[in-house]
């Protein structure tokens, strides 16, 4: 029994996403073999080979592999599928573009955003918004899986020794076209990979408002998110969103300015480690899962907290 681990990369360097999904799938039992799937990514299946508990790493490249059409890479998965009982990705934008592709032609059922490996064929997960924990298993052959990064520890990035496979590139399925990428350009760390995290939300009454958190993030050092009803309301970009249809966090600090504490914004960041929560409701849900929690206006609360902070 092995599995297999899709790596997220950009050929140049792994993603911190594929070091959580390393960790879940040592849990799974067996050896963890990792695929490489790119262009030119001799550089990224190097750091996949140095990551503690990685048996074993296969490089598909090809230049139709570059850019990471989803296409292309399930079918590199399939290539090798059967000889894995698992098959893990990331539950980013990535993988969940990847593997229900996998499961579709496997004919088998996908279990998505597992946050804890009961057995090798039992996974927790959660349902209604994270209000709920599913626990779900499987009696499929090979257990397709999304991991929610959170959930897992980061595997070491060293200290492994992991041989390196080449693989046969599949063919170009010819189905779709890398166009262009559009990347947000920040100084600031990559909120799902931020140790900090300043979110603000409705509260902050509007985009230039925001600037009033920017003193706080740049002392701690952290990233910048906000709530759903912010990003609707146009008052950030919508990859700053944190929450159930934004992005899932869990830093060792999140701070929640103005933010009242929707049921989708707490399932997207209720696992932070610390959590402290700056609103003038003090009935706001957000108290609920704060660990400490300020009641006051916000636009005196964070300036003094910024001079506190010197």
């Amino acid at each position: 029994m092995a599995a297999l681990v899709i790596a997220e990369h950009d050929n140049a360097s792994l993603k911190g996403s594929t070091h959580h999904t390393v960790t879940a799938a040592a849990q799974c039992g067996g050896e963890v073999h990792v695929l490489v799937a790119g262009s030119a990514c001799a550089a990224a299946a190097a750091q996949a080979a140095q990551i503690a508990g990685v048996t074993k790493v296969l490089v598909a490249d090809a230049p139709h592999l570059a850019d990471g059409l989803a296409e292309n890479v399930a079918a590199q998965v399939l290539a090798v599928a059967q000889n894995y009982s698992h098959i893990l990705a990331p539950a980013t934008a990535y993988g969940k573009n990847i593997l229900p592709r996998v499961a579709a032609k496997l004919d088998v059922a996908q279990i998505s955003e597992i946050t804890k490996v009961d057995a090798p064929d039992t996974f927790e997960r959660p349902i209604y918004a994270g209000n709920a924990i599913a626990t779900v298993q499987s009696s499929d052959k090979i257990k397709v899986i999304t991991v929610r990064t959170t959930g897992f520890d980061s595997a070491p990035a060293s200290g492994g020794a992991a041989a390196t496979e080449a693989v046969a590139a599949v063919a170009d399925a010819g189905t779709s076209a890398f166009v262009a990428r559009e990347l947000a350009k920040s100084d600031r760390p990559e909120l799902t990979a931020a140790k900090v995290i300043v979110s603000g939300g409705r509260g902050m009454g509007s985009g230039e408002n925001f600037k009033l958190l920017e003193p706080l993030a740049d002392k701690l050092g952290a990233a910048m998110g906000a709530s759903r009803a912010a990003v609707d309301a146009g008052f950030v970009p919508n990859d700053w969103q944190v929450g159930q249809t934004g992005k899932i966090v869990a830093p060792a600090l999140y701070i929640a300015v103005g933010i009242s504490g929707a049921i989708q914004h707490l399932a997207g960041m209720k696992d932070s480690k610390t959590i402290v929560a700056i609103n003038k409701d003090p009935e706001a849900p957000i108290f609920s899962v704060a660990d400490y929690g300020i009641v006051g206006d916000l636009f005196e609360v964070v300036p003094d907290l910024v001079k506190q902070l010197g």
